[in-house]
C-alpha cells in the first residue's frame, strides 16, 4: 500500500481503517532499513499522524498496529522529527511503562505487545537522535528503568521485555554520560546491574566470593546469554572511571563479589562458538574496569578434580584468558578493539599477583630452545605476540611489548633475548632503557633458567634479530687499507646528505637512555666533559 492511501485511511479516524492500513504498511516494510529521500516528507507526516493517534482511547490490536509504524519509521534517522519532542516521547514512554515520577508509586511491568513495540521504537529514536536522547535524559526515563530493574527477581516478564529495558538502558548510558552518571550514583546502578546478573545466571554460592561453577553443565541459553551482555555493556558504560579513583571497603565488597560472577561467566559456555566468544569478549571488557585489588577472587576457589592448577593456585581462570587472547590474535580483526582489553588484564594481573605472572611466563615465554629463527616467527604465543610489536597501531604494539615485558620482570636484557632488541626497541625507547636496566617495577629476584640449547648457540647469536646468524663474508676482505678509508667516507657523506636533506636524523643515546638527535647528544657530552674538566682544575 503506497503512503498515501495510508495516510488517507489515518485521516479518516476510524480504528478499523487505520488498523487494517498501518497492518499492511507493516508488514510490507517490516524488514526495510534503508529509506529513499522522496517520500522523506511523507513519512514524517505518517509518523506525526500515528503519534497523534496514539493519544486516543484504543483497541489493544490498533495500538500494536501504530507502535510498530513508529518502530519502522524511527529507522530512518533523517525522519525522526515527529517522534523526538517531548510530547511524542512522554506518549511512548507511557506506552513503554517509564511515565511514572512519584519516588514511592510501583512502576508498571510492560508485559504487553504494546509496551515492548514502545520500548523498541524508544531504543531506535534515543539511538539516532541527539535531541531524543536529551529529552529522555529530562524525562528521567533511566530512573523508570532502574526502578523496573529491582523487581527484575520478582516479575516474570518476557525476555523481550526485559532485553529491550536493558537495551534501553545501555544505550542512554552510552550515548549520555550525565545518565551515566546518575546511574551509578544517585540510582546505585552497580548494585541493580549485578543483582540482575546473578538472577539471569541463575547463580548458587559455594562461599562469600565463589560461585558454583559447572564446567560441564549445558550452554546457557540464548536469551539468557542475550540479557547477560546487555547488563554487561551497561555494566562497562558505568564503571569506566573506577579503577582511577579510591573506592571504600563497602565498594571493594561489592566488586569482589562482581568479580566473582564474571570469574563465572568466563568458565561458561553459549550456544556457539561466535556467541560464547563475544559474550567472553564483554566480560574481559568489564573486567579491565574493576580496581586491581578486587581481581584476586579470580584465583581464591579451592582447586578440585580437572582445574589447572599452578603453585598451589586455582588458574582456570587465566587458563581461559590466554585461550581467548589466542583467539583473538588468530582472528585478526578489529586488533585494537578485540585485544588490547585482554592485554591489559593480563598485564595488570601479572604485575600485581606474582602466581598469575609466573604461569603466564611458563606458558608464553617458556626457557628457549629455538635460536634459529627469528622472535616473530612462528606459530607460539610468544612468536604471534612479538609480530604485534610492530604492527601499525600504536596502541596495540604498546600492549603487546608491554605484556611481554612484565612477565619478563622489566629487565631488558631478558626482554631483549625473548623478542630481539630491533623489536624491543620502541619501548625501551619510551622508557627511557635503551642504555639497558629494569623497569620501575617491584619484583622477586629468581633467575632466569636458560635450556642446554640456548646456552651453546648464546655467543653466536645477533641481539638485534634475536637469532643465530649465518656468517656472512666480509665485504673489506681483500681491501687495501686506502680502499677502506675511501668506501667510510663515502659512507659518510651518504648520512651526511641524508640528513642536511632531512631525510633521516641521526640519534645518539643518551646518558639516561633515551634518543636524542646526535647533534644536540654531542653537544651535550661536550659540556658535560668541559664541566668535568673544570671540576677537575679546581680540586687541583
Amino acid at each position: 500500500m503506497d503512503l498515501d492511501s495510508v495516510l488517507e485511511k489515518l485521516e479518516s479516524g476510524e480504528q478499523e481503517l487505520v488498523q487494517k492500513a498501518l497492518m499492511e504498511y507493516n508488514k510490507e516494510n517490516s524488514q526495510c532499513f534503508f529509506f529513499n529521500t522522496e517520500q522523506r516528507e511523507q513519512r514524517k507526516k505518517l509518523g506525526e499522524v500515528v503519534i497523534k493517534f496514539l493519544e486516543r482511547d484504543l483497541q489493544p490490536s490498533c495500538q500494536i498496529a501504530c507502535l510498530e509504524t513508529i518502530r519502522i519509521l524511527s529507522r530512518d534517522k533523517y525522519g525522526l522529527a515527529p517522534f523526538t519532542s517531548r510530547s511524542a516521547m512522554q506518549i511512548l514512554a507511557r506506552y513503554a511503562g517509564l511515565d511514572y515520577f512519584d519516588e514511592v508509586e510501583v512502576p508498571r511491568i510492560p508485559d504487553s505487545e504494546s509496551a515492548v513495540e514502545a520500548l523498541k521504537g524508544l531504543c531506535n529514536i534515543v539511538y539516532n537522535s541527539v535531541e531524543a536522547q536529551e529529552v529522555a535524559t529530562e524525562l528521567r526515563l533511566v530512573c523508570g528503568l532502574a526502578r523496573r530493574l529491582k523487581l527484575y527477581n520478582e516479575t516474570r516478564s518476557s525476555h523481550e521485555s526485559k532485553f529491550f529495558d536493558l537495551r534501553l538502558l545501555f544505550l542512554l548510558t552510552a550515548l549520555r554520560v550525565d545518565v551515566r552518571r546518575q546511574l551509578a550514583r544517585e540510582l546505585r546502578g552497580v548494585s541493580l546491574l549485578t543483582d540482575a546478573l546473578e538472577s539471569t545466571l541463575a547463580l548458587k554460592w559455594s562461599d562469600i566470593y565463589e560461585v558454583v561453577t559447572d564446567r560441564l553443565a549445558p550452554p546457557l541459553g540464548k536469551e539468557e546469554t542475550e540479557r547477560v551482555m546487555e547488563i554487561l555493556k551497561t555494566l562497562f558504560n558505568i564503571t569506566f572511571d573506577i579503577s582511577r579513583r579510591e573506592v571504600d571497603e563497602e565498594d571493594a565488597a561489592l566488586y569482589r563479589h562482581l568479580a566473582a560472577i564474571l570469574r563465572h561467566c568466563l568458565l561458561r559456555q553459549s550456544d556457539g562458538e561466535d556467541r560464547t566468544e563475544e559474550f567472553h569478549g564483554h566480560t574481559v571488557n568489564l573486567l579491565v574496569n574493576l580496581p586491581l585489588m578486587c581481581l584476586d577472587v579470580l584465583l581464591t576457589p579451592k582447586v578440585e578434580l580437572g582445574s589447572v592448577e599452578y603453585m598451589g593456585m586455582n588458574m582456570d581462570t587465566v587458563e581461559v584468558l590466554l585461550q581467548f587472547l589466542d583467539r583473538r590474535l588468530d582472528r585478526g580483526h578489529k586488533l585494537r578493539e578485540t585485544l588490547t582489553p585482554v592485554l591489559n588484564l593480563l598485564t595488570e594481573s601479572s604485575r600485581v599477583h606474582r602466581e598469575t605472572r609466573k604461569f603466564l611466563r611458563a606458558k608464553v615465554l617458556p626457557p628457549l630452545r629455538d635460536v634459529k629463527n627469528r622472535p616473530e616467527v612462528g606459530n607460539t604465543l610468544r612468536n604471534k605476540l612479538v609480530r604485534l610489536m610492530t604492527h601499525v597501531d600504536t596502541d596495540v604494539k604498546h600492549c603487546a611489548a608491554e605484556f611481554l615485558f612484565v612477565l619478563c620482570k622489566e629487565n631488558v636484557s631478558r626482554f631483549v633475548k625473548y623478542t630481539g632488541y630491533g623489536n624491543a626497541a620502541g619501548l625501551l625507547a619510551a622508557r627511557g632503557l635503551l642504555a639497558g636496566g629494569r623497569g620501575e617495577g617491584r619484583y622477586s629476584e629468581d633467575e632466569d633458567t636458560d635450556t642446554e640449547e640456548y646456552r651453546e648457540a648464546k655467543p653466536n647469536i645477533n641481539p638485534v634479530t634475536g637469532r643465530v646468524e649465518e656468517k656472512q663474508p666480509n665485504p673489506m676482505d681483500g681491501m687495501t687499507e686506502e680502499q677502506k678509508e675511501y668506501e667510510a667516507m663515502k659512507l659518510v657523506s651518504m648520512f651526511d646528505k641524508l640528513s642536511r636533506e632531512q631525510i633521516i636524523q641521526p640519534m645518539g643515546v643518551t646518558s639516561d637512555g633515551r634518543l636524542e638527535a646526535l647533534d644536540e647528544a654531542a653537544q651535550r657530552m661536550l659540556q658535560q666533559q668541559e664541566s668535568s674538566d673544570l671540576e677537575t682544575t679546581d680540586s687541583d
